[in-house]
Parts: structure tokens; sequence; C-alpha cells
């Protein structure tokens, strides 16, 4: 009989927030697979618990060389814990591969649910949380950043977000330059430790907060793009640039925002610009 692989949820902070079953299974598992052993030794301290069964490092770094050796225990019977640094595994965190390889080879999963960042952020943010989207990290590269929100600048659900702390400003202020100055966010910091925060502005507002620098685990929940209520003609978007041009926003900014309000691509009010340029020269 094939045994069971468990994804185990554990604290993102306050370690109160263990769920009990994640004892009896760190306590009874034949292997743990942990993200940062020292963390999980930290964990197991804590809630008083002494694994009795192997502990193996699993991460980014070696979780395509770990999998087949993780899947050949549950093959022959063993009970496979994951757990990572803190939050549920595969969520921006390694687990998905493991879950993957172990479904193909008809291995039961399940897991320990336990605190999650998203949720936790998304339940304080005051945004709509009726329908959601997770985007997880942005890419580091500006420019890839960049493409990375204009694809979703449309996007009518609400967005959620992990970012680090020295890349926020950053971040910040391309949203506010891809999906506009005026668009509603939230930045949850140290979600359930002792300086938590959750800091709800415009995200031009937020950019400029956060260009002073800030510390800590970083969720940022976006508002989705408002409802499309009207079809625009190219004098009108060109008349809503120009109006923020003259209050200070540079072209490029203006034309992003523009675009959002009116649920058009960019390149759409980009052409009517230049069109507008080209007939009144």
């Amino acid at each position: 009989m094939t045994g069971t692989l468990v994804l185990a949820g554990t604290p993102i902070g306050d370690i109160a927030d263990a769920p009990p079953r994640l004892a009896e299974e760190l306590a009874g598992a034949d292997v743990i697979a942990a993200e940062d052993t020292r963390r999980l030794r930290r964990l197991t301290q804590a809630l008083g618990v002494q694994p009795s069964g192997r502990v193996v490092s699993y991460f980014e770094g070696n979780e395509a060389a770990r999998t087949p050796e993780l899947v050949e225990a549950l093959v022959e019977g063993s009970r496979v814990l994951l757990v990572t640094d803190a939050g549920m595994p595969s969520v921006s965190d390694p687990g998905y591969r493991l879950v993957a390889a172990a479904v193909e080879k008809d291995i039961r999963v399940t897991a320990v649910p336990g605190p999650s960042a998203v949720l936790t952020a998304l339940a304080l943010s005051g945004l709509p949380v009726d329908r959601f989207c997770f985007e997880g990290f942005l890419p580091r590269k500006a420019g890839e950043r960049l493409s990375r929100l204009r694809d979703v600048a449309g996007e009518r659900r609400t967005l959620v977000y992990f970012e680090a702390p020295h890349r926020l400003d950053d971040t910040l202020a391309a949203m506010a330059e891809v999906f506009g100055a005026e668009r509603r966010a939230a930045v949850c910091r140290e979600l359930t430790k002792t300086y938590e925060e959750v800091k709800r502005g415009s995200l031009g507002e937020l950019a400029s907060w956060a260009a002073e620098g800030v510390r800590g685990e970083i969720t940022v929940v976006v508002e989705g793009a408002p409802e499309k209520t009207e079809e625009l003609d190219a004098d009108e978007l060109v008349r809503r640039v120009r109006v923020r041009e003259e209050a200070g926003e540079r072209r490029k900014e203006a034309i992003a925002a523009v675009a959002v309000e009116a649920g058009v691509p960019k390149r759409v009010v980009f052409d009517a610009v230049v069109a507008a340029k080209s007939s009144a020269g």
C-alpha cells in the first residue's frame, strides 16, 4: 500500500496560530521535508514536539533532484510531511512539483490547513474579496515587471502579490504607472507578528510612503480595474490624457491611466494621442 503526502500549513508569524494537527503530524511522520531544517527545528521546539521520522531539506534549489526520492518513499508506504517556512506549501513555496509527481503515481495527497498570508491580507485590506486572483512575486527586472502588470491592467478581480521589502517602492511605483495612481490598494506588513501593519490608500500614496523604506514580510492587495461603463471615442481619450498631463503627470503615465479607466489597450490611447498630435501639426 502506498503512503500519504501531507501538506502542512505553518504559522506566518504568531506560533500560537499553529493548528493542533500540525504537532501530531510532525511527531508521527515517517519523513519530514522542510524548506529550512533550522526553522523546522525552531518550530518543533516551540510546539514541544520531537519528530520521530527522518528530516530532509526540500527547497527551490534541490526540489527537482529530491522529488523522486520522496516519491519513492511514498510508493514504499511512508507518510511524508511537507512544511515550508511559513504558510501553505505550493503557494509561492516548494510543493507543486512534489504534489504533481504524487498525483501521477496515484498517491493520496492531503493537507493540514493553516495560516495563509494571501487570505489574511485579503480579509484585512478593506477591498472586495468576493473574487480575487493571486499573482505571487513579480519579476525583479523593471521591464518584465511592467509587462506582467500590463497583462492584468484590465483585471476586474482584486489582485494579491508578495513582494520583498527592498523592492516594494519600485513595485508600487510601477503599479501606479500601469494601473493608475488613484487605484486603491493595501500593503500588509508583518502579518500576525508584533509589528503588524496594514497601510491603505491609493497606489500613488503608497508608492510615496514606501519610498522612505519598509521592512518585514510584505503582501500587497490591489483593487481590480473599474467596470467599463462607456465607450470612449478617440477625442475623449486624448482629452483625458491632456487633463492628466496638465495636472503634472508624464504622458506615458497619463496614457496608461486613461487606458485602464477606459478599459482599452494602452496602444489604443497612444495611437489616439499620436493621431491628434499629427492632425494638429
